[in-house]
């Protein structure tokens, strides 16, 4: 009956809100179109008086959620470290928390373009972008996008330069038959695998009920929908990287034992993005180098945004 009762998500989405707010920052919904068909909610610097009375002694950064637990849950431990140096933004995608749409559009381009008309709305005319996972798609785009507002990018455990064979690879890797059992899991076993895949230092005996707890209050809203984000992707539709190096710097950052996006493609995509990407590789971690070893991917992070070598 305990643990029936006790819900780990609510208790630390308690201790999240808490960190929130402590870093200065507040939940926010913006609808960013006419007539009132995208609402993207976001945390943000508090709202001033005046949208030009935000800090412009700090740069503002703008961090990207992957698949899974939407926006600050996946920051966690960033959100208290770049919110002293920088105006910091963590909005949910289109789909994720609480943001929604009424347009058909699927892909991570429209992602993108919803991303910069918040950040247009807000008054925020330039920013870097950090994206992890399915977050780094969307933060790709926006680097190519608009050059002139993406200062620089960070696409962290990525696969920005996916095939469609990797796609192939790792279905047989988590030993399941569609993507969407994998990226969307709906039981407390698929979301084991999907964590063994993602997390270097997984615990196997996890009980079922906090497994179920995740899948009650994380994975199951918007179902649907994200089954169509994932089937409207306009990566890995095939078995040739068709990507365009941008402009702008840009750091990759990559799990040694990444096994959703194995190493060799942050290999081969710094190739892809020619002279102007770095790759920084973090040991003992997999699919997500910003929670299991937060503090040297914070470190790369702010040397590689504060220009510091």
């Amino acid at each position: 009956m305990a643990a029936s009762c006790l819900s780990m998500v609510s208790l630390y989405s308690t201790f999240l809100h808490r960190c929130i707010s402590t870093a200065g920052l507040s939940s926010q919904t913006i609808t960013i179109d006419d007539p009132n068909q995208t609402t993207i909610h976001f945390w943000g610097p508090k709202p001033k008086p005046k949208p030009e009375s935000i800090s412009t002694s700090k740069p503002s950064l703008v961090l990207i959620h992957g698949f899974g637990p939407h926006g600050a849950w996946q920051w966690r431990p960033q959100i208290t470290y770049f919110s002293r140096k920088f105006n910091l933004y963590i909005p949910d995608l289109v789909f994720f928390g609480d943001s929604t749409t009424r347009s058909a559009e699927r892909s991570e381009v429209f992602q993108a373009v919803c991303l910069g008309k918040l950040l247009e709305k807000l008054g925020v005319q330039r920013y870097h972008v950090v994206g992890t996972s399915y977050g780094g798609f969307v933060a790709y785009h926006m680097g190519l996008m608009w050059p002139e507002r993406v200062e620089k990018v960070v696409i962290a455990s990525s696969g920005v330069n996916l095939k469609r064979k990797d796609n192939e690879e790792l279905l047989k890797r988590a030993k399941v038959e569609k993507i969407e059992e994998l990226m969307l899991p709906a039981t407390a076993a698929q979301l084991r695998t999907l964590m063994s895949l993602s997390v270097y230092y997984w615990l196997p005996y996890v009980p079922d009920f906090v497994l179920n707890d995740f899948l009650e209050k994380l994975y199951s809203e918007n179902r649907k929908e994200k089954m169509e984000l994932l089937k409207g992707l306009t990566l890995g539709r095939d078995d040739n990287v068709n990507i365009t190096p941008l402009k702008q710097e840009v750091l990759i950052v990559w799990g040694d034992h990444d096994k959703i996006f194995l190493l060799e493609k942050a290999i081969e995509l710094k190739e892809c993005l020619a002279e102007k990407a770095k790759l920084e590789i973090i040991k003992n971690t997999s699919h997500v180098p910003q929670l299991e070893q937060a503090g040297q991917f914070n470190r790369v992070v702010k040397n590689f945004l504060c220009g510091v070598s």
